[in-house]
């Protein structure tokens, strides 16, 4: 990198808040920035440009994988061993690199899904094209457990009919990753990685990692490893905490969400952190948006569990200190499961979709009959789909007739027909297409805008894998070096 390691922790010192917060205890000074960068695999780009030019960042993290996300790129490397990684890995990296080595911030990212070996790669390929030929990148690798999964007896969580162990599931079975903890991401980090590049690592584990490594905190202290957990927690799903997924226009208003700003944390050793964003950027963040976020896919908050730590948020206090700015406190913890989640990606036929639009009078009474048109001939096809429904989008399609009364008798002028249907084979689903396409002609009149999409379907099913069957591996490469094949 441009700057010496030396430096970028002499900059990281600098930057270091001593304002205190909520809850710090007298001394407790030192402060880590952490941003994130990325919620999901395709969010936006500029968000975290922002972050790494103005948000005074020590760290910043991509959180990019959902558990289909890994399943599909581990499809992706069957096809071609170079792949199998973020599709957007190169643009962001492009993006950040330069302004976080300027700034002395370090990257984190699963972007490796399925391959991190080819992503650290790509991140060496962009590192030499800015001039930065000092960058020292590392891979986390360790979650491909597919060699166990295969044939092992323990059950699905859940799964198919008939199916009750991943040894049912045959040569189905594509893919299998576990969820590592922050460990081994705070061990690159400690060997002097600027960018570390996972694959499948949880969520929040991926900004526990840098808490650790910077503030010592060891592997059993539950309740500050509870607390980092509550920061990636809150960080990780990026637009969701500064009010993109909260605004409901007229209800909850959120300004400028054109611009949406991605959070960051201020997080002091003993673990109390106040979240913000940059000031000025979109969005808002609130004691509301926090209180949404923090219930955000947790089953029991008072008892998160993840690969690091059983977190509790049950007794969760939340201060809106300033605008934008909203101090945790209350967070604690106890030991972490016995076991790792891992994900085990299957074989599950083929998906169907045909689409064609109605407008103009009895619009809604010609689509109905297309759709009666279409089931009819599906389903006394030879081989008929397995699933198959049929939805007027704009009437019901989401509610399918249990939703809210509609406020007006009027019938809409305009109105899509959509068929979904799951089949056995690639054949019968570019059937369910072709015969949306036939309405063209041979259905009522005036229906326009066909679409068809056909796919494979990679199913998501669950074991729970005991964590010592599950060693990690740390490997860092200077720049010159990550290029070599």
């Amino acid at each position: 990198m441009s700057r010496t390691r030396a430096q970028a922790q002499a900059g990281a010192q600098v930057q270091a808040g001593a304002q205190a917060q909520v809850g710090l205890e007298v001394g407790a000074r030192r402060r880590i920035r952490i941003g994130c960068g990325a919620g999901f695999a395709d969010d936006r780009v500029d968000p975290a440009v922002e972050l790494a030019e103005h948000g005074r960042l020590d760290y910043l993290v991509f959180e990019c994988l959902a558990e289909r996300t890994v399943a599909l790129a581990q499809l992706d490397r069957l096809r071609d061993p170079d792949a199998g990684y973020n599709e957007w890995l190169e643009e962001r990296m492009e993006a950040v690199l330069e302004p976080c080595a300027r700034q002395g911030t370090r990257i984190i990212t699963n972007m490796g899904a399925a391959n991190p070996t080819a992503a650290a790669r790509v991140v060496a390929e962009v590192a030499q094209r800015l001039g930065l030929d000092g960058l020292r990148i590392a891979t986390v690798t360790g979650d491909d457990v597919l060699h166990l999964v295969k044939g092992i007896l323990l059950p699905l969580l859940d799964g198919p009919a008939k199916t009750f162990t991943a040894r049912d599931l045959g040569d189905a079975v594509v893919s299998a990753n576990a969820y590592l903890g922050a460990t081994p991401v705070a061990e690159a980090l400690a060997q002097g990685a600027d960018v570390v590049v996972t694959g499948r690592v949880a969520d929040p584990s991926l900004f526990l990692a840098p808490l650790m490594h910077e503030f010592g905190w060891p592997p059993t202290n539950w309740p500050l490893l509870a607390r980092g957990t509550a920061v990636g927690h809150l960080l990780e799903c990026a637009g969701q905490l500064t009010g993109g997924y909260y605004a409901d226009p007229g209800t909850k208003d959120v300004p400028d969400l054109h611009r949406l700003g991605f959070p960051l944390a201020e997080v002091a050793e003993d673990g109390s952190f106040t979240v913000t964003k940059v000031p000025g950027s979109g969005g808002r963040l609130t004691p509301a948006t926090v209180t949404e976020q923090l219930l955000y896919e947790v089953h029991d908050p008072a008892a998160y569990l993840t690969p690091d730590v059983t977190a509790d948020f049950s007794h969760a206090h939340l201060t809106h200190l300033a605008e934008d700015r909203v101090a945790v406190t209350g967070i604690t913890g106890r030991e972490r499961p016995t076991t790792l989640k891992t994900s085990v990606g299957f074989r599950d036929g083929f998906l169907a979709t045909g689409e064609i639009s109605y407008a103009g009078p009895n619009a809604v009474a010609r689509a109905r009959e297309a759709a009666r048109i279409v089931e009819t001939r599906l389903t006394t096809a030879e081989i008929p789909p397995t699933e198959a429904r049929y939805d007027l989008i704009g009437l019901d399609a989401v509610h399918r007739g249990t939703g809210s009364t509609p406020t007006t008798t009027a019938e809409p002028t305009e109105v899509r027909l959509r068929v979904a249907a799951r089949t056995d084979t690639l054949a019968q689903a570019r059937r369910v297409g072709r015969e949306v396409a036939s309405l063209w002609l041979n259905g009522p009149y005036g229906g326009a805008g066909v679409a068809r999409t056909t796919r494979e379907n990679i199913a998501i099913t669950s074991v729970l894998l005991p964590r010592e069957q599950v060693p990690t591996t740390v490997t860092v490469t200077a720049t010159a070096e990550a290029l070599e094949p």
